[in-house]
């Protein structure tokens, strides 16, 4: 198991064209592989783990960048 969750996280940053682009990956494909492992399938658990965590990530970017860029609310007016 150790073998593939290393060849997935190599795979990660090499492929990835900037750092940010692997965030979440590695993490998911941990959680997937260990996952995976005790349902017997550690491979394919590792590569749908780097998936969903790489789109977490991204989604989580996207409601942090909303937070900044929206503009200040009017509902606390006296």
């Amino acid at each position: 198991m150790k073998p593939v969750i290393l060849a997935v996280a190599v795979l990660g940053i090499v492929f990835a064209p900037a750092a940010a682009q692997a965030k979440g990956c590695i993490k998911g494909a941990i959680v997937g592989g260990v996952a995976g492992h005790v349902a017997g399938h550690g491979k394919l658990g590792a590569a749908a783990g780097c998936i969903i965590g790489h789109h977490e990530a991204n989604k989580r970017d996207a409601q942090r960048n909303d937070h900044r860029t929206a503009p200040p609310s009017r509902d606390n007016r006296i």
